[in-house]
């Protein structure tokens, strides 16, 4: 058991400092190419930032543990929200505006859509197809949209004209080794626990897998409250959503198919679906998300992972 949690450990380790060399690397590369920053921001990084999950879910499919896969993704949006909007809003409140609307907007049918294709009972070739459909949509109106804003390079994390062209060929190859050797560790790790334990692969994904891949988003909006610029928490939150459910399931499931649990069919999709609506008010009224709403949203998290363990995921 010590060894499997000193591979989970060792794992998401890997994944996050993988994860940040390889946006590091893709954006100052991408940049240095003379690709616009903002098309950088909106492909690369996201790409970039959302590899963790990618990596896991594959991995996860390839060793038959699809519940695995779909509960990293599931989990992390349900995480994003209530963990990560929650706990940073009791450090400082996080604006959130009603320029995000068209985004939030986009992520509540992205919602409605997976939910509408888990119950036909498995992620497989055609849900797939759809999933990466809808993602392309989304991908070509952000683009258009970019190109009529005005974003800076020097706007973007990880964008350094000084950066050598040594150290950029060596975060790329590092964090290209690094991803899918924390994905394998993880994975491993978190399976032989849920065997050990007699718990599914469904609620290692929805909890430990799922938390774990979403420290680089939690890690990203706790210094942003810390900074007191909690207006760039939300599109975060949202684009991260987004990119889970249509790009990751959809390359996943071309990987191969994903039975959906009966479980995550009675609980955690409607928790996914019931975070995602929670952010409603606070679009519609620009009112900032304060510490009383952020002791709720984590008492809402804390809430599920509760029943989570009373009822096995």
């Amino acid at each position: 058991m010590m060894i499997d949690i000193a591979q989970i450990a060792g794992g998401l380790v890997i994944l996050l400092l993988a994860g940040d060399l390889l946006v590091r690397g893709a954006v100052n590369l991408a940049l240095r190419l003379g690709v616009p920053a903002l098309m950088v921001g909106m492909t690369v990084v996201a790409f970039g930032t959302s590899a963790p999950e990618l990596l896991v879910s594959v991995q996860a499919v390839l060793t038959g543990a699809g519940g695995l896969a779909l509960g990293n993704v599931v989990g992390s949006n349900i995480a994003n929200i209530l963990l990560v909007m929650g706990l940073p809003a009791l450090i400082a409140p996080v604006l959130v505006g009603r320029e995000s609307l068209r985004d939030y907007a986009i992520m509540i049918a992205v919602t409605f859509l997976f939910i509408g294709l888990a119950f036909t009972g498995v992620i497989a070739l055609w849900q797939a197809l759809v999933l990466l459909a809808a993602f392309a949509l989304f991908m070509a109106e952000s683009i258009w949209r970019g190109k009529r804003a005005q974003i800076a390079p020097d706007e973007l994390e990880g964008a350094d004209p000084a950066l050598s062209g040594r150290r950029l060929a060596l975060y790329l190859v590092l964090g290209l080794i690094g991803l899918p050797l924390g994905a394998s560790l993880l994975v491993a790790g978190a399976v032989d626990i849920a065997e050990a334990l007699g718990v599914s692969d469904l609620m290692i994904g929805l909890t430990i897998v799922a938390v774990g891949t979403s420290l680089p988003e939690l890690a990203t909006t706790l210094m942003a409250a810390i900074r007191r610029e909690g207006g760039v928490a939300l599109g975060n939150i949202l684009g991260s959503n987004i990119f889970n459910l249509l790009f990751i399931l959809g390359v996943a499931g071309m990987v191969g198919p994903m039975a959906v649990p009966e479980a995550m069919l009675r609980l955690d999709l409607w928790v996914m679906l019931g975070a995602a609506l929670v952010l409603a008010p606070f679009l519609w009224s620009g009112r900032a998300i304060g510490r009383v709403a952020g002791a709720l949203l984590l008492s809402g998290y804390g809430g599920y992972i509760w029943l989570l363990v009373q009822y096995g995921g």
